[in-house]
């Protein structure tokens, strides 16, 4: 009798805890809505390289320490890399032609507008152009570069200091805002 009621309660003990480990459920929306209202990021990614790619040809690598993807939000889905950025877009040659750095970086993917911050560089190696700036917004659908911070837009030619500019993604076609010093250019 003794055994037959130490067999009956394990057996007890076993249909419980089966039961409530096939109870436990996670629906991932609720998971990603969870993690949405607590400002939590969906995926955390360490020393993260992604190459894109148009037709089979590399277009652009990306290379961060850290990224936090935040697509599970509604409105505004985004990536943030919170330790920095190195971005670099290759021509149709698939040459290294720009290279664009920076210590932090935000980017919307439904806007396609990212936003770079903290010592960015932005580096033309074909056309041997540089810029430097505190922040720079980047809006990925036009291939446009602004900004209303101070700058510094070397090129072969000039050296322009400025707050606020406005240019192609590949450093041409500039507009600058509110020049401070001397601008040096050579006539053609």
């Amino acid at each position: 009798m003794k055994l037959r009621y130490h067999i009956l309660l394990k057996s007890i003990a076993v249909v419980l805890t089966t039961g409530m480990l096939f109870s436990c459920t996670n629906d991932s929306r609720k998971v990603r809505d969870f993690l949405a209202d607590k400002n939590l990021p969906i995926g955390v990614a360490k020393d993260a390289y992604h190459e894109y790619k148009d037709s089979g040809r590399v277009t652009s690598k990306l290379i961060t320490p850290l990224l936090h993807d935040f697509s599970n939000r509604k409105n505004h889905p985004y990536n943030e890399f919170p330790k920095g950025i190195k971005i670099i877009n290759f021509s149709k040659k698939s040459n290294d032609s720009v290279t664009i750095t920076g210590n932090y970086a935000l980017s919307y993917s439904k806007t396609k507008i990212s936003e770079i911050l903290g010592n960015v560089v932005v580096v033309n190696h074909t056309e041997q152009s540089r810029l430097e700036t505190e922040q720079l917004y980047w809006d990925q659908n036009t291939a446009y570069f602004y900004s209303e911070k101070a700058f510094v837009l070397t090129t072969p030619t000039s050296i322009v200091k400025g707050v606020g500019f406005e240019c192609k993604e590949d450093l041409s076609k500039h507009l600058a805002k509110n020049v401070l010093g001397d601008i040096e250019t050579q006539e053609e």
